[in-house]
């Protein structure tokens, strides 16, 4: 299913083992050299095209922190406004190179639910798969999330 951009889910509204798609977006040259910029990334293998040719990637790739950057921001219509906390990370895991040009989309599936001690919130795990134009998976991580439960009555 793919995720629409309203209404927002609450914690109710997620059971494991459902699935969402979001939209997909290519990483653009222009994405590329604007992140390293922003957030100071001078490493070779990411900007500089001569050096990461001789590489085992055979040119430059993306950091692995845009490329989390870009999925977490796909994501973000499954709970927009519900959302009270991102809890954790876990086992994130970098399978395959994303080089500008790519285009990638995010698969979320729930993976558990949790109530908590306070009704108006709970818990939900999501693992998101990062995949490219070519269906492979070049990253997937756990995220563990607060949401807002849906108002009493």
């Amino acid at each position: 299913m793919t995720i629409p951009s309203a209404p927002d889910r609450f914690f109710e509204d997620f059971k494991p083992g459902a699935r969402y798609s979001t939209y997909a977006r290519t990483v653009t040259e222009g994405d590329h050299s604007l992140f390293c910029a922003l957030v100071g990334y001078h490493v070779p293998l990411f900007i500089d095209e001569e050096f990461a040719r001789g590489t085992p990637y055979g040119g430059r790739i993306c950091p692995s922190a845009l490329v989390m950057s870009f999925s977490t921001a796909m994501t973000e219509a499954l709970f927009r406004t519900n959302v009270i906390a991102l809890l954790a990370v876990d086992r994130g895991r970098f399978l395959a190179p994303v080089r500008p040009g790519d285009t990638i989309r995010t698969e979320v599936e729930v993976l558990e639910t949790k109530p908590t001690s306070d009704n108006s919130r709970g818990i939900v795990v999501f693992r998101d798969y990062v995949l490219n134009q070519r269906d492979e998976t070049v990253f997937q991580i756990d995220k563990t999330v607060l949401l807002k439960r849906k108002p009493l009555p």
